[in-house]
């Protein structure tokens, strides 16, 4: 049996048109060529499958062959993996990146990343994007040791040698409880209740900011290194903490944790920044990030009584 020819991508396109547009005029005026051109290269592609693809006779117009249905939609993919080379090469060619690694903290708000996102993907739909998301210091780090091409990092990053900021932003950090823990179920908390009880503080995982504080208040502290599960302990009664309001908004109005009015420990604002190493700038569509998250970010307003974190 002999093995069927390779195709051209032009004998694909001939096929697809006049599967679309029910004629070979059809295909011809889709594709700007003469109807005589039409047939010739659909004459060739069947023969170098040894398929007939299109029945001509008896018909006014050319209709699928069974083989031709089978063919379709795998036709299909390749022209549209075809496409996505060409803007893709079209892209590198104009200087834009193949991949993006972007890193972002963990306390920046999920809606606003994931419409950030959802935007980055329709508007740039040939670049990869590898989304790193993590805590503290570990934001800067993943930029200075080049796993990050960008970072919407918290305040940690300022003043670190090497990497350029930009201010993207706020989110207020609030301390929280279950109703049922005793902090919870005080109508008035005294200065210094906060130490007599176990702080769930988040765990800074990099070599920038290791071993240092940030709102500690307690002496008493339970170490984390993941902000849902100091969310889920919370809401068990597994002592108190301070937490991303945004995140904490649902549980605040059905009850499940409660803000703690603490005179000595009212919260703080914790600023976002976008970072990129120095030396490394961003190329056009990392830059679009960070001017998304900079501008989203320019409508944040600090709650009334508290200073950054």
């Amino acid at each position: 049996m002999t093995a069927p020819g390779t195709p051209t991508f032009d004998q694909l396109r001939i096929f697809l048109a006049i599967a679309d547009t029910g004629s070979f005029a059809g295909a011809g005026r889709k594709l700007k060529r003469a109807v005589s051109v039409i047939s010739y290269g659909i004459a060739n592609l069947e023969a170098q499958l040894g398929l007939t693809l299109f029945l001509r006779e008896g018909t006014r117009k050319p209709q699928l062959t069974a083989a031709g249905r089978a063919l379709l939609a795998e036709t299909r993919t390749i022209s549209h993996s075809l496409e996505s080379l060409r803007a893709k090469v079209k892209g590198l060619l104009d200087g834009l990146e193949a991949e993006v690694d972007l890193a972002v903290d963990v306390m920046l708000p999920a809606e606003r990343l994931g419409k950030v996102l959802r935007a980055f993907a329709a508007e740039y739909p040939t670049v990869q994007l590898r989304l790193h998301v993590e805590a503290l210091g570990a934001i800067t780090g993943m930029v200075l040791d080049g796993a990050a091409i960008v970072g919407i990092s918290g305040p940690l990053a300022a003043g670190v040698e090497g990497v350029e900021c930009i201010a993207a932003g706020s989110t207020p950090m609030v301390p929280v409880a279950a109703p049922d823990h005793p902090l919870g179920r005080m109508e008035r908390i005294p200065p210094g209740a906060g130490r007599d009880y176990t702080q769930l503080v988040l765990m800074d995982r990099s070599r920038f900011t290791e071993g240092r504080d940030y709102a500690v208040l307690s002496p008493k502290t339970w170490r984390l290194a993941d902000l849902g599960a100091k969310h889920a302990l919370l809401r068990e009664g597994i002592g108190w903490g301070n937490m991303p309001l945004p995140m904490i908004d649902a549980d605040l109005v059905t009850g499940t944790l409660k803000r703690l009015m603490m005179p000595d420990h009212p919260g703080g604002t914790y600023r976002f920044a976008g970072i990129w190493r120095r030396d490394t700038p961003p190329g056009p569509a990392a830059s679009w990030l960070l001017e998304q998250f900079v501008a989203l970010g320019a409508h944040d307003r600090a709650l009334a009584g508290i200073g950054d974190i």
